[in-house]
């Protein structure tokens, strides 16, 4: 065996350390992240998450992994947002109207009658204004990382089709748990009724409330169809859903790992879309099918000259204004 001198025995020591510190600091920064959705396991957004989530392991080498829980396995939006907030949940996939609670430019994706279309609404998200607004979520403990499609929501019920609002008076009407969804319907003449997402069937089948609004995927996939006959393409708003992270679970990242989950959930918005518009289809010629009747010649002008009060109150803000005025202009 051959024998070291002191200068070799303490550079060996200083190697192995080294080598022990760089395993022990690998070992510290590979984890697991959990993901919250509320929709089905097999809806476009948690299949989206666990694309995202395949794409991070291989690409970090088994250090990262994304699990999904999906189904309100972690609770329900509300609840979920609030759990991201404080980072006892990593990443999660909410509806614009409810994470606009925290933050305030969430608001304004969620305004009747903003976009004209969904092609114009992914002009938005996918330009400047997209990226302008995934940056602004930092100050209030989340990270934005990608907005997913939501398509259109329309109002559905189980009294009598909607042709006009005069017939939405007197209907008591779901929304999400959101001061600006409740305005909304209170501005058509019908009264809105904040329910966990959760809970909507049970409310349609014990009548304790008269109908939704919603997208045809959540309509479809939520057996609502089957109790609420008469489905109206309001198509009153497009707001659009997002992917967040937990501002403590991004910190907890390096440089490169940040991008790495940055592009992973451009990727998933991509992949996301392709599914969204194969379950578009799919959902309503199942409604049709099923003899639900669809309202689909309306005048909107009404409904949408009845957001004047909802638009005056968002313009007290000159930043939500700003971006209003923005949105509108994008060609």
């Amino acid at each position: 065996m051959p024998v070291l001198n002191r200068a070799e025995l303490s550079r060996t020591g200083v190697i192995f350390v080294a080598l022990l510190l760089a395993i022990c600091a690998t070992g510290a920064a590979a984890r697991e992240f959990r993901a919250a959705d509320t929709q089905s396991e097999d809806y476009p957004t948690v299949q989206a998450l666990r694309y995202m989530g395949a794409l991070i392991a291989e690409r970090s080498g088994g250090r990262h992994e994304v699990k999904v829980f999906h189904s309100r396995q972690l609770g329900e939006e509300k609840e979920t947002i609030e759990q991201t907030r404080a980072g006892a949940i990593d990443l999660n996939r909410t509806n614009v109207a409810l994470i606009g609670n925290f933050v305030p430019a969430m608001n304004v994706l969620a305004m009747p009658f903003l976009f004209r279309s969904i092609e114009h609404m992914q002009k938005v998200l996918d330009g400047p204004i997209g990226n302008e607004i995934l940056g602004s979520f930092e100050p209030y403990g989340f990270v934005g990382l990608a907005f997913y499609d939501s398509g259109a929501r329309s109002i559905y019920n189980v009294v009598r089709p909607v042709r006009s609002i005069a017939d939405l008076r007197g209907l008591r009407i779901r929304v999400q748990q959101s001061e600006l969804m409740s305005q909304m319907i209170r501005s058509l003449g019908a009264e809105p009724v904040e329910l966990p997402y959760g809970q909507v069937l049970t409310g349609l089948t014990n009548h304790l409330i008269d109908g939704a609004e919603n997208n045809w995927p959540s309509f479809v996939t939520t057996d609502h169809y089957k109790h609420a006959g008469h489905y109206t393409l309001t198509e009153h708003t497009m707001s659009p859903e997002v992917l967040v992270i937990s501002l403590k679970a991004w910190k907890s990242l390096s440089a490169d790992d940040q991008t790495l989950f940055r592009e992973a959930a451009a990727r998933s918005s991509r992949f996301m879309r392709e599914k969204w518009r194969d379950l578009e289809e799919q959902s309503q010629r199942k409604a049709i099918e099923a003899g639900v009747t669809i309202v689909r010649d309306i005048d909107r002008k009404p409904f949408e000259d009845a957001m004047a009060a909802v638009y005056s109150k968002a313009g007290r803000d000159p930043a939500a204004a700003a971006l209003i005025e923005r949105i509108r202009k994008v060609e």
